[in-house]
C-alpha cells in the first residue's frame, strides 16, 4: 500500500507590476517600523489568534457565497502572512486598509507588535519537531529594474525571514521556470507549475509557503477501509473508501444550537484536525454562525467519549485568484490604481498588486492527513464508565479545521471527496468563476 501521510500546502503568490521612475520621491517620514520599537514588544498572541480566525471565517464566507457546491480549501494564516509581510511597504490608507482587512484593531494592536506576532509565529512553526514537518517561509523575486528600499529589506528579512533572489521577468519564461522550479522544491513537489508564464511588465513576486506532513496520533487500520456511499447532495452520490473505527475514545462536542458535531482527531507531535459534521440540511446553519467565540465554544467543549467512526479519505486541491476574492472582504486598494507601496521602493510609482495566486492541497487516509497542522492537549483515558459508543457517520459534506497553537493553518469544506464535478454544472458556471476569481478544485 502506498504510504500515506499529511501534507498542506499553500501558495500566497503576488506578481507586483508598475511604471518605474527614479524621480519618485522617497515616503519615508514616520512610516518605518524602527528595530528598536519592536525589541521591547511582548507579542499579545491571542490578538493575532483573534484576528487570524476572524479572517479565516470571512474569507471562508465569501468563498462559500461564490462557489457553494465545490470543495474549499486555504491556508488563512499563510493567506495574512504574506499580505501582513507586504503592508511592511504599504502607507497610508493602503497600509490600514489591508491590516484592518485581515481583521487587526488597530487602535488595541500597534502595527509593529502585529508584525512581532508574526515573527514569533513564525519561528515557533518553523521548530524542529521529530514527530512531525511543519515550515513557512517567504521568497521575493525582484527585476532589476527596482531598487527595494533597505529598510524593506532588513525588515522582511528580519520579522518573516524572507530570502530576495534577482529575477529577469524580461525573459518570461525563464522567470517562470525559477519561481515554479522554488515553489516546487519548497512543497516538496507537491505544486508544479505554479505560474503558466508571467507577464513580461512584472517587476516583483512574492511567494508564501506552507508544508506540513504528519501521522495521525491513532492510525486508521486499512483493513477495516470499505466502499461507502456520500451523499454529495440529496440527489447525487459518490462512492468513496470509507476509513473505519470501532471503540475509539476522542473528545466530540455535539452542538444542538448549530446542529453539529465536532470531533477532535489528533497527529503525532500534538497537532490537531477538527471535523466538524453538520446535521443533514444544516450545513449554511454552521457556516453562518462561524467565528473565533464558536470556535472557542466547540474547543472548551470538547468531551472525551467513545465512538464509532466513519471519514472517508479524500484528496483536494484548490486555486484562488486572490485579487478578485479580497476585495469583498476589505483589502481593496492594493488592487488598484491608487495603492501606495512606496515603503517597498523609492523608484517605483504607481505600483500595485496585479496577481496574488493561492494554491492548497490536502490529502486525507488511513495513516495521516494534508493541510497544516494544529496543537492538541493530550487526555488519559481513566477507568471511568463510559456510555454507549456514538456513531459519527461523514457521509455527507462537512468540514476541517487544521489548527497550530490556536492558529487556524487551514480551513476545508469537503463537499465531494473525489473532487468531481457536475459536468452540467462546471458549464454553468465556467464564466462565472473567472469573476469570482475561484478557479475551481482539480
Amino acid at each position: 500500500m502506498k504510504s500515506a501521510y499529511l501534507l498542506g500546502l499553500l501558495l500566497a503568490v503576488f506578481c507586483v507590476t508598475g511604471l518605474c521612475n527614479p524621480d519618485t520621491e522617497e515616503a519615508q517620514t514616520g512610516d518605518q517600523i524602527q528595530e528598536q520599537q519592536l525589541s521591547g514588544i511582548n507579542p499579545d498572541f491571542s490578538s493575532i489568534y483573534t484576528s487570524n480566525a476572524d479572517f479565516a471565517f470571512h474569507l471562508y464566507k465569501k468563498l462559500v457565497s461564490e462557489k457553494n457546491q465545490e470543495n474549499i480549501l486555504f491556508s488563512p494564516l499563510s493567506i495574512s502572512t504574506a499580505f501582513a509581510l507586504l503592508s511592511l511597504g504599504a502607507r497610508g490608507t493602503t497600509l490600514t486598509e489591508t491590516l484592518e482587512g485581515l481583521r487587526f484593531n488597530l487602535t488595541e494592536t500597534s502595527e509593529a507588535e502585529i508584525h512581532r506576532s508574526f515573527q514569533q509565529l513564525l519561528r515557533s512553526l518553523n521548530l524542529p519537531n521529530d514527530e512531525f514537518q511543519l515550515s513557512s517561509g517567504n521568497a521575493l523575486f525582484t527585476s532589476k529594474h527596482i531598487e527595494l528600499l533597505e529598510k524593506f529589506q532588513e525588515d522582511s528579512k528580519l520579522l518573516y525571514s524572507t530570502e530576495v533572489f534577482p529575477a529577469n521577468f524580461q525573459d518570461s519564461d525563464l522567470a517562470t521556470k525559477q519561481i515554479n522550479d522554488y515553489v516546487k522544491k519548497q512543497t516538496q513537489g507537491k505544486i508544479e507549475n505554479l505560474f503558466d508564464r508571467l507577464d513580461k511588465n512584472t517587476i516583483m513576486v512574492l511567494v508564501n509557503h506552507i508544508f506540513f506532513k504528519a501521522k495521525w496520533e491513532t492510525p486508521f487500520a486499512s483493513s477495516d477501509t470499505f466502499k461507502e456511499k456520500f451523499f454529495v447532495s440529496e440527489n447525487k452520490t459518490v462512492d468513496v473508501s470509507m476509513m473505519g473505527k470501532a471503540g475509539f475514545f476522542t473528545r466530540i462536542f455535539q452542538d444542538k444550537e448549530l446542529f453539529c458535531t465536532v470531533v477532535e482527531l489528533k497527529y503525532r507531535g500534538n497537532a490537531t484536525a477538527l471535523f466538524i459534521l453538520p446535521d443533514i440540511t444544516k450545513m449554511k446553519t454552521v457556516e453562518d454562525a462561524l467565528s473565533p467565540e464558536v470556535l472557542n465554544k466547540w474547543k472548551n467543549s470538547l468531551q472525551e467519549r467513545e465512538i464509532q467512526l466513519y471519514l472517508p479519505k479524500f484528496s483536494i486541491s484548490s486555486n484562488y485568484e486572490l485579487e478578485k476574492i479580497l476585495p469583498a472582504i476589505g483589502i481593496k486598494e492594493l488592487f488598484t490604481d491608487h495603492a501606495n507601496l512606496s515603503g517597498i521602493s523609492g523608484q517605483a510609482k504607481n505600483i500595485k498588486i496585479s496577481k496574488a495566486v493561492h494554491k492548497a492541497v490536502m490529502d486525507v487516509d488511513e495513516t495521516g492527513t494534508e493541510a497544516a497542522a494544529a496543537t492538541g492537549v493530550e487526555f488519559i483515558l481513566t477507568s471511568m464508565r463510559f456510555p454507549s459508543p456514538i456513531v459519527i457517520n461523514f457521509d455527507r459534506p462537512f468540514m476541517v479545521i487544521l489548527y497550530n497553537e490556536n492558529n487556524i493553518l487551514f480551513l476545508a469544506k469537503v463537499n465531494n471527496p473525489q473532487n468531481e464535478h457536475h459536468h452540467e454544472e462546471e458549464e454553468e458556471e465556467e464564466g462565472a468563476a473567472d469573476k469570482s476569481g475561484i478557479k475551481g478544485n482539480h
